[in-house]
């Protein structure tokens, strides 16, 4: 910008100090406004605050309750499998055979309710060695297996991916 036009004309200065005298003499009237404005605004704030921490509250209440309500949930699919258990006991000097069928019946309604629960067994016999689904308590050298091949599973693993509740232990083949 040149020099000249950064000046301004007299007449615009004294349009401008008539403009600043005009609004000093409402100033306290816009004060005032402002003031008001101010205290509408920090009611409005205090107002949020308290509404996000009913809300924090509230849905802390609420995930309590649907946890308890799934606990809840889980427990009652496992009292068949107590039940079962129970009567199991009560009959075990009677006919022990009959108790062996009874509990392979149980342990299978008890993997059944595991299944349901989103969390089914896994038999990994034969697969390949997966250090995120398997825990390895073993090496056996197994001719005509490949190396890193499941060989037996010492321990079932339940669930799969991201809803694993635990790994299997196996035994995995080497080289021989």
């Amino acid at each position: 910008m040149s020099d000249a036009s950064e000046r301004e004309p007299m007449s615009d200065a004294s349009e401008r100090e008539e403009t600043v005298q005009e609004g000093t003499e409402g100033a306290p009237a816009d004060v005032a406004e402002l003031q008001q404005r101010i205290i509408e605004l920090e009611d409005r704030w205090r107002r949020a605050l308290a509404d996000l921490d009913n809300l924090r509250k509230r849905v802390s209440r609420d995930a309590e309750r649907v946890r308890a309500e799934e606990r809840a949930r889980a427990a009652a699919e496992w009292l068949p499998v107590l039940d079962n258990l129970e009567r199991a006991l009560e009959h075990a000097e009677s006919d022990p055979p009959s108790i062996i069928e009874g509990l392979r019946a149980i342990r299978d309604q008890a993997q059944d309710v595991l299944a349901r629960l989103g969390f089914p067994r896994r038999d990994d016999a034969g697969t390949a060695f997966d250090p995120a689904r398997h825990e390895a308590v073993a090496t056996l050298a197994q001719e005509g297996v490949p190396e890193g091949t499941v060989l037996h599973v010492v321990r079932p693993a339940y669930g799969d991916g991201d809803r694993q509740l635990r790994p299997a232990l196996v035994v995995v083949a080497r080289e021989g």
